[in-house]
């Protein structure tokens, strides 16, 4: 593992000391009560899960699972953001003993919050996903996701009085990335994990993406969504893993959750053959543009304790994003960066051996190490 740790300036992290709030606002919807899977494992029961809606922009509700041990310690909020692929669900909580990133965090201390960006999962979703994809450009830019965290970063700070730990997973640590350098009072550490950061350097999937006909611009034919099913939810962790047998690098149960759930949560789904999930795409074409050096947000605007960390075999970020970010995160007062070798894009839930259980400490070390008591 890589490892480089900087201090730089004091963070601007401001919160109210006291109890931590239990209250529900008269504005938010409970729309389950704590959980009680029969498949969870059972260390699960020292947790409970509840969802709520927290509304964004007019018409936009987020969904939001809080995942919460039974005695909260004083560790800090955390918020997941899923990426471009699966939602929240699908890719932080589970139903497979011991492969919930959600339930590992609040097991260790933390208020756990799984949050599904406008178009996924439980999230409203925008009217153009129900028409046919070509009908519109692609859906859910980054300004909207960044509006939606911010909406569910009030509502965490609402009920704990503290500042929020964001973790983000390859788009989702772009957007939270962004989210932090607009509003660095209200987050307490940023934590990115397999994220693409706007600098110009080869990019395996600059081919794919771009236009046939223009190289090095992105192919405007891709329409608001695409449609993706169960084996297209692996294919991306077939390709990763660097043996025939995939099982040497993850649980094979853990696998067929993360495709199933990822098409179950799309409530169209069975209305096509074979079953897939929509999945909105302005995130490739925002993406394809930050390999090509566009910045949609500068590091240096960054005063955030910050956590980079990418796992060996990712596909989609790149050495260069890291180096970049250790180079312009001029401003935040802690910086760590971490490679994790022989590690997936799909990290923490591949087996412990192979780099779950190395991503889960360093997150947790991070926290622990940079205190938001100031």
């Amino acid at each position: 593992m890589a490892l480089h740790q900087k201090l730089g300036r004091v963070a601007l992290c401001v919160w109210l000391v006291g109890v931590l709030a239990t209250e529900v606002r008269a504005t938010d919807v409970v729309v389950s009560t704590p959980d009680t899977t029969a498949e969870m494992s059972a260390a699960a029961t020292e947790i409970s899960r509840t969802d709520f809606r927290v509304e964004s922009d007019p018409g936009i509700e987020i969904f939001v699972r809080e995942v919460i041990p039974q005695s909260v310690s004083a560790g800090v909020p955390i918020l997941l953001i899923h990426g471009g692929g699966p939602g929240g669900l699908a890719s932080f909580d589970l139903e497979v003993p011991d492969y919930s990133l959600a339930a590992d965090f609040a097991k260790a201390g933390h208020r756990v919050y799984v949050m599904n960006v406008r178009g996924w999962e439980a999230s409203t979703r925008p009217a153009g996903l129900d028409e046919p994809a070509d009908n519109n450009p692609p859906l859910v830019t980054s300004g909207e996701a960044v509006r939606d965290i911010d909406a569910v970063v009030d509502w965490i700070r609402d009920r704990t009085s503290q500042p929020v730990a964001l973790v983000g997973w390859a788009t989702g640590g772009h957007w939270a990335g962004m989210y932090t350098s607009q509003n660095n009072e209200a987050v307490s550490h940023l934590v990115m994990l397999n994220s693409l950061y706007g600098v110009n350097a080869p990019w395996a999937l600059s081919e794919r993406f771009q236009d046939p006909d223009n190289p090095g611009r992105v192919n405007p034919e891709g329409g608001a969504y695409r449609l993706v099913d169960y084996d297209g939810f692996l294919r991306g962790w077939d390709n990763s893993i660097p043996v025939d047998d995939k099982t040497q690098w993850r649980e094979p149960a853990v696998a067929d959750a993360y495709a199933h759930t990822a098409v179950a949560l799309d409530p169209t789904n069975t209305t096509r053959t074979p079953p897939s999930a929509r999945i909105p795409t302005a995130y490739r074409e925002e993406s394809f543009n930050l390999a090509q050096g566009d910045q949609y947000w500068h590091a240096a605007d960054i005063y955030t304790p910050t956590l980079a960390i990418r796992g060996e075999l990712d596909f989609w970020s790149r050495p260069d994003d890291l180096l970049a970010l250790e180079t312009e995160l001029i401003n935040a007062p802690a910086i760590e960066i971490v490679t994790i070798p022989d590690a997936t894009h799909y990290v923490f839930n591949d087996r412990p051996e192979r780099g779950r259980r190395q991503f889960i400490q360093a997150v947790l070390t991070f926290l622990s190490d940079n205190p938001c008591d100031r």
